[in-house]
């Protein structure tokens, strides 16, 4: 067999221009491998570059689709393979593009073993691009750790239900650190409670009060944000002295205006990122410390992922739709 099924996007535009077509399988590459998908995750990231808003980077697949899961069936594994992945084993892997497909290539580094603890694929592939992003910007770049004095830092996730957001609650929690988080309905915020957050209902409550309020005054370490625009000075003012604010999108508008004295004078630090064009060694450091720290947390039932709701691969359309209308908790998958 030469040819698969896949999603494309047919042109730039609003859901319904995904639409199932026939593609020829990919061929894997130098330091890379073939995967028989049996689910792909579905991310905002996909949602702008089906908009026209997120192109993929330079030799990436133009078909949308940053992880996905299923089994190992073509390609390299010798030489730098850190899990010891051969054919046949059930993997999960981080993409730059192409995970809506019957097949997708990807870089053995970026390809992890199936945590065991886990019951299926669809849930394996829920991990990669949510679980590289929050260990890359909430422990790596927002460095929360355990302070000075010994105790652990605070986090605080505006977006709380969202794929990320579930990530970072339950990460952060299992690590002993205290989770702040935002979400816009009660059901949301119950599912942020659930997780172990204090939850603020950002439509009825001011989300700097209440973190205040909360704290006797002191702010928090870190905070993961991907709205921006006009919650960039709040969070800088709700910063602790030496807090970080690490940015991983830009939902509420990409410009804000800060008080420059103010990071000066509290030591902040504002930073952030993207992963989807960083290079394969930096995405292979993660996926080391992902295997080191985190797999055993999934793999004992500690942390696990949220799915909202799959969807027959074929019905794409439906699955950008509900991301769009913000409506889910966790995760959207697709299965093949």
């Amino acid at each position: 067999m030469s040819t698969m099924h896949a999603i494309e996007i047919t042109r730039p535009g609003p859901a319904e221009v995904l639409q199932l077509t026939g593609r020829s399988i990919p061929r894997p590459g130098p330091g890379e491998v073939l995967i028989k998908v049996a689910a792909s995750g579905v991310n905002r990231p996909d949602v702008f570059q089906r908009q026209g808003n997120y192109a993929p980077p330079p030799g990436a697949s133009d078909l949308p689709g940053l992880e996905v899961a299923g089994a190992l069936v073509e390609g390299d594994c010798g030489g730098d393979n850190p899990f010891g992945l051969k054919h046949g084993d059930a993997v999960c892997a981080l993409l730059a593009g192409g995970g809506y497909a019957e097949y997708a290539v990807a870089p053995l580094l970026q390809c992890l073993p199936a945590p065991k603890g886990l019951l299926t694929l669809i849930e394996a592939a829920a991990l990669p691009e949510n679980y590289f992003t929050v260990w890359s910007n909430v422990f790596d770049r927002g460095r929360l750790a355990i302070d000075d004095r010994g105790a652990p830092e605070s986090l605080l996730v505006q977006g709380g239900s969202s794929g990320i957001g579930v990530t970072a609650i339950q990460l952060a929690r299992a690590f002993g650190h205290q989770v702040f988080a935002t979400a816009g309905t009660a059901e949301k915020c119950a599912a942020c409670e659930r997780l172990g957050a204090h939850a603020i209902n950002y439509r009825e409550q001011d989300f700097v009060e209440e973190v205040n309020k909360l704290t006797d005054g002191r702010g928090v370490d870190v905070i993961l944000d991907m709205v921006a625009g006009d919650y960039v000075p709040r969070e800088l003012e709700l910063l602790a002295e030496d807090g970080r604010l690490v940015l991983i999108a830009t939902l509420g508008g990409k410009h804000a205006d800060i008080d420059a004295s103010l990071v000066m004078r509290r030591r902040l630090t504002l930073t952030g990122s993207t992963l989807r064009a960083r290079p394969i060694a930096f995405k292979a450091a993660l996926a080391r410390q992902l295997h080191e720290r985190v797999w055993p947390l999934l793999e004992s039932g500690r942390v696990k992922p949220v799915i909202h709701q799959v969807f027959p691969a074929r019905e794409a359309a439906k699955a950008h739709a509900l991301m769009e209308s913000s409506e889910h908790i966790g995760k959207i998958m697709l299965e093949w």
